[in-house]
């Protein structure tokens, strides 16, 4: 019994030992691939992208003059306008009366100037001349009183606003506009805008607004139009910021070339403005170039073999950049190092003894060799 207890336990450390000199070990190995770019001649683009919404190069706002109730309203959204039709009206009872008033003293007025001038006494004369400009002054107010319960349109476009109601009392203003497309008509009786000539409102960021200047060629994508794409040009950048979540941007407007079919205010469109280019540049992928402390190094691979050059460069793109000096076309650089890796295994090869067919061990059919 002892015997065959030493057999097995002598047994079982050979193999053991066996596993760890010559099992199927697979031990951790990497490799490197090189992925690389020929270096191309061509055009270099740097872009500025932002998001924007579609607004009218034109707009105004209506509002009546005298305040008082609507009686009417002659038109409706969406409506189309000549500048100078009748938008609406309020009551103008008290108005018209007030301007008969002031209509008969001025007749009175004049009437005593001329008894004035008969009698050649010219403070009586002086004093009469005053009393009729007088009356005029009050009849030039009450005519506009009279005018301001007709509300008419200050421009030809298009009723994309109307907040007013027949019934309800409407507050005497003005007429406002504006060429940038940033009227609003939360407290306009109507709004009118042109259609026709259609911009992009947007904000960039600080860094972005620096490279920015007006006449700057742009696209304009619509995100809710497939594949409508229009050309247009940067017309102002603002001169101040505006600030929200901490974050500092300053507001853009282009100019559209022309305007989509189906366009409407509000659209949101994606924008791409050109800031600069490069033709017949020689260039390189932009993840090609490392630089450091202003020094500009990429890595040329020449027969198989990579070595690190010194190179100028002129604009940095959206993707590449521009080589001034350090580089011909048709030299390949790396742009990326993919590396690879496997793991160990289980040193027993999958569960299997080395040597055997299928778990034996080595050397034998299974047998202990020993006496019992």
């Amino acid at each position: 019994m002892i015997n065959s207890a030493l057999v097995v336990l002598l047994g079982g450390g050979g193999v053991w030992a066996w596993s760890l000199l010559n099992g199927d070990t697979q031990t951790q190995t990497t490799s490197s691939t090189a992925r690389t770019a020929a270096v191309a001649q061509g055009q270099v683009t740097a872009t500025v992208t932002a998001s924007g919404t579609v607004a009218s190069a034109a707009t105004m706002n209506a509002n009546f003059v005298t305040a008082g109730m609507v009686t009417s309203i002659g038109v409706k959204l969406g409506d189309k306008v000549a500048k100078g039709q009748v938008l609406a009206k309020v009551d103008d009872t008290e108005t018209a009366e007030s301007l008969e008033t002031a209509q008969a003293n001025l007749t009175a007025a004049r009437q005593a100037k001329t008894r004035a001038n008969a009698t050649k006494n010219d403070d009586t004369i002086a004093n009469a001349a005053k009393q009729v400009r007088s009356a005029q002054t009050a009849v030039d107010s009450a005519q506009r009183a009279q005018d301001g319960t007709t509300l008419k349109a200050p421009m030809a476009g298009t009723i994309v606003a109307l907040t007013g109601t027949v019934g309800a009392a409407s507050s005497g203003g003005s007429a406002s506009g504006t060429g940038t497309g940033s009227s609003t008509a939360s407290s306009a009786f109507a709004q009118i805008a042109d259609l026709g000539k259609l911009q992009v409102n947007a904000s960039v960021p600080e860094a972005d607004a620096t490279r920015l200047k007006a006449g700057q060629a742009a696209t304009v994508t619509w995100n809710a139009l497939t594949a409508t794409r229009v050309q247009g040009t940067v017309t102002s950048i603002s001169p101040t910021s505006t600030t929200s979540g901490g974050v500092i941007s300053y507001p853009i407007v282009v100019s559209l070339a022309s305007v989509p079919e189906k366009a409407k205010l509000g659209q949101s469109v994606a924008l791409s403005v050109t800031v600069n280019k490069v033709e017949d540049a020689i260039y390189v992928p932009a993840a090609a170039v490392k630089t450091t402390a202003g020094i500009s190094v990429v890595t040329v691979v020449v027969n198989g073999q990579q070595s690190a050059r010194t190179v100028q460069i002129g604009l940095e793109g959206d993707s590449y950049t521009q080589i001034t000096e350090g580089l011909e076309v048709g030299e390949q650089v790396v742009i990326a190092t993919v590396t690879t890796g496997t793991t160990g295994t289980n040193p027993f090869g999958g569960g299997n003894f080395p040597g055997g067919g299928g778990g034996q061990i080595p050397g034998g059919g299974g047998g202990f060799g020993g006496n019992r």
